[in-house]
């Protein structure tokens, strides 16, 4: 078996309706800032010229050699990826020679392949070491997190990403199992940690599911990893050019819907009404969600949304 390949198999999420978005200008530039499996990277190349381009980005290094080695592996010549976070786009650009982007697409969360391989950690379904991270190369786990944590950091970190309402229990919870000298080394000792903790929970929703989100959130640094890209575009982005993003949870659609808006809306400064109208740097093309079949067909679809906005052009007011 090659490096990146296994029995994991990731099922892109609107993957047609992404890509159609997205690809206006044939023989362009683009960026697939989280290229996963390469769903949404293999269909832009479809959609290219051969004059256009495209750079893949994945902070996974398991993603990146599954683009580049074996039966995964993408040949296209106009395709090049790197193992980055797609927050270091604009480096990642000035390295490939390139000044503006026609494109930018985002899949944002967790992809398939790592929440279903137990080694990585990410899902209670099957026991395993707990670590969470999606560079395994670089940065501290979240078994590591925990062990170092206080309680009022791991309540904040639970509430905060987690939209826990039992985060301080579960975090006393962690504490008190750490002083036992038994810190929480696994995903099923953490399931079983907040189930006891947690003292109701939603029909159908496992009481640990929240505090997973969390922790996943924050050692990946997810939110701001979100917003130093968003800003990024801005700069990268030629005019007309389209910025796509797919989000999974509310936290950071909240991001992405917020950044759009401000960038998009005119906002009078009552203090200076006569002020020069401020310049308006995108257009906001709207959202979309799956369509029941593709729910039907993939369940982890179904909290996922489309958010599409164009690049103005220089010197846009309104």
């Amino acid at each position: 078996m090659q490096p990146g390949e296994g029995p994991w198999q990731h099922r892109t999420v609107l993957l047609h309706e992404a890509v159609d978005a997205l690809v206006t200008r044939p023989d362009g530039v683009y960026v697939d800032g989280t290229y996963g499996r390469g769903g949404h990277s293999r269909l832009i190349l479809q959609r290219l010229a051969p004059a256009g381009r495209l750079l893949a980005i994945d902070r996974d290094p398991e993603a990146v050699a599954h683009a580049t080695h074996g039966e995964g592996r993408v040949t296209d010549p106009r395709f090049h990826i790197e193992h980055a976070a797609f927050s270091e786009l604009p480096a990642l650009l000035a390295a490939q020679g390139v000044s503006r982007i026609d494109g930018l697409l985002l899949d944002l969360g967790v992809s398939s392949p790592q929440i279903d391989n137990p080694a990585r950690g990410f899902s209670f379904r099957a026991s395993g070491p707990l670590d969470m991270r999606m560079d395994s190369t670089r940065g501290e786990s979240a078994a590591d997190f925990l062990a170092r944590a206080d309680e009022r950091e791991l309540a904040a970190v639970i509430r905060d990403y987690g939209e826990e309402r039992f985060a301080a229990a579960i975090a006393r919870a962690l504490v008190a199992r750490r002083a036992e000298g038994r810190p929480v080394r696994d995903t099923a000792d953490l399931q079983q940690v907040v189930a006891r903790a947690v003292r109701t929970r939603e029909p159908g929703q496992d009481p640990a599911t929240r505090t997973f989100q969390a922790l996943r959130i924050f050692v990946n640094a997810e939110l701001s990893e979100v917003e130093r890209a968003l800003a990024a575009s801005i700069e990268c982005l030629s005019p007309g050019g389209r910025l796509a993003v797919i989000s999974f949870h509310s936290l950071e659609d909240r991001i992405v819907k917020t950044f759009i808006a401000s960038h998009s809306r005119a906002t009078v400064d009552r203090r200076a009404p006569f002020a020069p109208a401020p310049e308006l740097r995108l257009r906001a093309l709207g959202r979309l969600r799956p369509g029941a079949d593709e729910v039907a067909a993939n369940p982890r679809a179904r909290s996922a949304i489309l958010r599409v906005a164009e690049r103005t052009a220089v010197g846009v007011s309104a």
